[in-house]
């Protein structure tokens, strides 16, 4: 035992003289950080678009815009500590974040506090946070950390496994009661296992399976969701009431034309026709100011950021960060077609904001610590490899020996 212990930490002590070699070997100032400036530069592109367009979401409210500026600087920062963190400290602490998430959401069903007709939130000291969010990375991060010793394509006990990790927090969020959320878990945690390599008899068995168990949801749904999924259907049926939200959203982008109406001029947004304009709806602004030209930036910026981070998740050279890298990726990409697609009209609403753009704390840290979590991955590549050279090494040593 205590030679075993004794290994691990010549092993870390390596890995951290080789990591200060890394560091010093002439690299920029960028690779020094273990950030990706294309990316880097993307989601800086995006958090600024939203700072404009939330001024005029929320009818110029400088409080506002100066509150969500300190949330971009912490998030941020957090995403750069995130990067400096090893893959390896993250395969340690994943099953211990991951209880603690699990927690947390425990402790919002029997002490969270109420707003909006949900038990969503933990007020802890002056801090007051969204649990279900961190999920969004821990999910994926406990399936990523299962999947990856084992056997690839995974067998059908450890898909099991999977599932049940997975299912876990996904039902206790959707009791909260938050199903938008609880479907971006589910996602998050359901493309660790497809990226494993499952048989697409299998994925066909599944879905088969999804679509003929769906209509059980609605005896699930608590009333105000099914009411949404009837004003998916027909929102002109209630124009003043259910389907009010988005009648108003498809009159704001359609009335954008190719150029828009021009900042600080859309009449829906400024005249307060528009509902959770700073939130959930901020696309519907930003489409009647800018117009077709400016939805076309917006989804380019996007795709841009959602190409970039599935480069770097595929360069990764450990199956953790290549599983968990892809599915932060994936589930961004959902979160981004979620929220359009509701806005639009084509989607039921769920309650999905706007990555990068819609007002917010806990999910905007929660995003940017995804992307640090990937930079770290792609950024320690070259040291990893170094480190598990050194370890071959060592054995064959020790073999000799």
């Amino acid at each position: 035992m205590k030679s075993s212990k004794a290994g691990h930490n010549r092993n870390q002590k390596s890995l951290n003289r080789l990591s200060q070699d890394f560091r010093d070997n002439g690299l920029t100032f960028s690779q020094r950080l273990h950030l990706d400036v294309p990316l880097l530069f993307g989601l800086i592109l995006l958090s600024i678009i939203g700072l404009i367009v939330l001024y005029s979401a929320s009818g110029q409210d400088v409080q506002l815009i100066a509150r969500q500026s300190i949330r971009l600087g912490v998030a941020f920062g957090i995403m750069l500590t995130m990067a400096q963190i090893t893959p390896h400290l993250f395969l340690y602490w994943t099953p211990w974040l991951y209880l603690l998430g699990i927690g947390f959401l425990l402790a919002v069903l029997t002490a969270g506090d109420i707003g909006g007709g949900a038990q969503r939130w933990l007020q802890l000291g002056v801090i007051r946070f969204q649990p279900s969010e961190m999920l969004k990375i821990l999910v994926p991060m406990m399936i990523a950390h299962y999947i990856a010793d084992k056997t690839l394509p995974p067998r059908i006990i450890h898909i099991l496994g999977a599932v049940l990790l997975t299912l876990i927090p996904t039902i206790l969020v959707a009791w909260e009661p938050d199903l938008g959320t609880a479907f971006f878990i589910l996602c998050a945690g359901g493309f660790v296992v497809l990226l494993a390599g499952i048989d697409w008899k299998l994925i066909l068995s599944i879905s088969a399976l999804t679509t003929i168990c769906a209509p059980l949801l609605w005896f699930f749904m608590h009333d105000y969701q099914r009411r949404r999924v009837l004003t998916f259907l027909n929102p002109e049926q209630d124009p003043f009431g259910a389907g009010y939200h988005i009648i108003q959203s498809k009159i704001a982008i359609g009335s954008g034309g190719l150029f828009g109406k021009g900042w600080l001029n859309g009449t829906q947004s400024q005249l307060n026709f528009l509902p959770e304009r700073s939130t959930d709806f901020i696309f519907a602004v930003l489409s009647e100011e800018f117009g077709l030209l400016g939805i076309i930036i917006l989804l380019t910026l996007y795709l841009f950021v959602i190409f970039r981070g599935l480069y770097l998740a595929l360069n990764t050279q450990e199956l953790f960060g290549r599983l968990l890298g892809g599915s932060l990726i994936l589930t961004f990409f959902v979160h981004v077609f979620v929220n359009i697609g509701m806005v639009s009209g084509l989607l039921p609403v769920v309650g999905a904001p706007l990555p990068l753009l819609s007002y917010g704390g806990t999910s905007l840290v929660t995003l940017l610590a995804a992307f640090g979590i990937l930079m770290s991955m792609h950024a320690h590549r070259r040291l990893l490899s170094d480190y598990n050279a050194l370890d071959s090494t060592r054995t064959r040593n020790s073999n000799v020996k």
